[in-house]
């Protein structure tokens, strides 16, 4: 049975990423997988890295355990909209707080290079944005895309990362929606 951590970055529970992180999560339940969620959304905790890396804060309880989620999840699945070619705010200070050395990667002494942590894993992003895919990829460069993919998971040792990348969803109709419900539900019965 695969362990799978769905992490949901939008602040609006009425989202269409709430429905798609539910497709997945849905599709994935079908095939018997164990399954786990985060909503950034509904976690009480300083979005601030307040010291950077040069003084440590507390973490807070949930985000103690968002950590101890991540340990335990064989595959991880973001769901969120990218705004400014980025994760929303609250994500980014979720990923700044949790993805701590010591935790996500390890620092080499006296080297520039460092240790992953969380190796072992996949990963699957599914994201929305209000512009064809293909204009986002070629036209902007897909910089969300390379920040959490090459940035942010292999960075902490997550090889395999897949996009799905949604749109335009400014101005869709119902039907494009669900259809992409469906398949993301189908994404989630293959656990990819």
């Amino acid at each position: 049975m695969k362990k799978i951590l769905i992490i949901n970055g939008h602040p609006d529970r009425e989202s269409y990423s709430f429905g798609l992180s539910e497709a997945y999560k849905i599709g994935a339940e079908k095939s018997g997988a164990d399954v786990k969620e985060i909503h950034i959304r509904d976690l009480d905790f300083n979005p601030i890295l307040q010291f950077g890396y040069r003084k440590r804060t507390e973490l807070e309880p949930d985000l103690l355990d968002a950590q101890e989620k991540l340990k335990w999840a064989e595959h991880l699945v973001w769901v969120y909209p990218v705004w400014w070619g980025s994760v929303p705010a609250m994500m980014k200070g979720f990923l700044d707080r949790v993805l701590l050395p010591g935790f996500a990667f390890e620092k080499r002494k006296g080297s520039l290079l460092w240790d992953k942590c969380l190796t072992g894993k996949t990963a699957r992003i599914i994201c929305t944005v209000d512009q064809p895919p293909w204009y986002y990829r070629l036209i902007n460069g897909s910089p969300s895309h390379i920040a959490m993919k090459r940035g942010t998971l292999k960075f902490i040792g997550v090889k395999k990362v897949r996009i799905t990348c949604i749109g335009p969803i400014r101005l869709s109709k119902d039907k494009f929606r669900e259809r992409w419900l469906g398949k993301v539900e189908k994404l989630g019965q293959k656990n990819m």
